[in-house]
């Protein structure tokens, strides 16, 4: 159904932007990038005229109207793939996310993403984000990370969930916290890593410590505690341990890329740690099968919490590692 609507400008909207005005009255839905595609479109009409363009500034007595069309089908198709629900109301999801499983449909991976799984789960609960009905996703874990992660199913929702990821937690109440399995231990036992990160010089795909002076420096900021020493923590160099990361800032491969810097990159991965894995030959071998059997870099998102977009209250999910890992924790503690 196609939606017309009407605003009749007051003294307020003297010399503010056509667009701006719009998306701020408008009501729900109506981020400033859909307002500026209406405008393109020819789908608003100022004083009963075509607008010279977006920027087009206003008068007292104007007479906006413009047309809504339904939101739009999301791209992706929606496909009934089993999720593991930690939370959900009519304003957001929060899921477990198996190792394995792509976020965002892409090139070599267009089925089986999350965004495919919660277009089936959610349907028609998903009012429509920049006109398109699609789940709001406001942070990512990589393809063979685990754990929790939360989507919007409405506007306002993104909207909330988007600015408390923006700030990293820094004014509000976003905490994200990590189980990393390293290789030997960091020097301390409880520490900070703040390194830039960057794109690699001879991989795109990869992320780099770089300095901050790089054209696509941004600010990395990683807290970590030690949990658990495996093997003799007085021993020169102990065989791994098992680490909290709480993120200050969310860089792609931020935790892999950091622990790797300081010299002790998460166990299974082979992008970051690969020259650590001639170590998995000498160990045991009920933990050389269980690493074998991991075939991912070891880190899960362990909880997740935030102030509920619009409810106002903070919330807090968490879920344990799944079985995969902590096979292999449990092969760790027994050397």
């Amino acid at each position: 159904m196609v939606e017309k609507k009407q605003l009749y400008t007051g003294d307020e909207a003297d010399g503010i932007r056509l667009d701006k005005y719009i998306s701020a009255n408008a009501g729900d839905n109506f981020s400033r990038a859909r307002v500026q595609a209406l405008v393109r479109g020819g789908q608003v009409l100022l004083n009963g005229k075509i607008p010279r363009g977006t920027s087009q500034k206003l008068r007292a007595g104007d007479v906006i109207e413009f047309t809504l069309p339904e939101p739009q089908e999301a791209e992706p198709v929606a496909e009934d793939i089993v999720l593991d629900v930690l939370f959900e109301d009519d304003h957001l999801i929060v899921i477990n996310k198996p190792a394995g499983m792509v976020v965002h449909p892409a090139p070599g991976n267009w089925s089986g993403t999350l965004v495919n799984a919660l277009l089936f789960h959610c349907g028609k609960q998903l009012t429509g984000i920049g006109g398109v009905r699609r789940p709001g996703i406001v942070h990512r874990l990589d393809k063979q990370t685990s754990g929790v992660m939360v989507a919007a199913k409405t506007y306002d929702a993104h909207q909330g969930l988007t600015a408390q990821f923006a700030d990293h937690g820094r004014n509000g109440p976003l905490s994200r916290r990590y189980l990393a399995i390293s290789w030997g231990m960091p020097a301390r036992h409880k520490g900070s890593i703040d390194a830039p990160l960057g794109r690699h010089p001879k991989n795109r795909l990869k992320r780099a410590v770089v300095n901050d002076d790089k054209a696509d420096a941004k600010q990395a900021i990683t807290h970590f505690t030690i949990r658990k020493i495996f093997g003799e923590a007085e021993a020169r160099d102990p065989v791994a341990s098992l680490i909290e990361c709480v993120l200050e800032t969310g860089r792609t491969h931020q935790i892999r890329v950091h622990l790797s810097h300081i010299g002790h990159p998460l166990v299974g991965d082979q992008e970051y740690g690969r020259h650590f894995q001639t170590k998995v030959q000498i160990l045991p071998g009920g933990l050389k099968s269980a690493i074998a059997d991991l075939n991912r870099q070891a880190l899960h998102a362990e909880s997740l919490g935030f102030s509920h977009p619009i409810k106002g209250d903070y919330v807090e999910f968490s879920a344990p590692p799944p079985p995969d890992l902590q096979r292999v924790i449990a092969e760790f503690s027994t050397i």
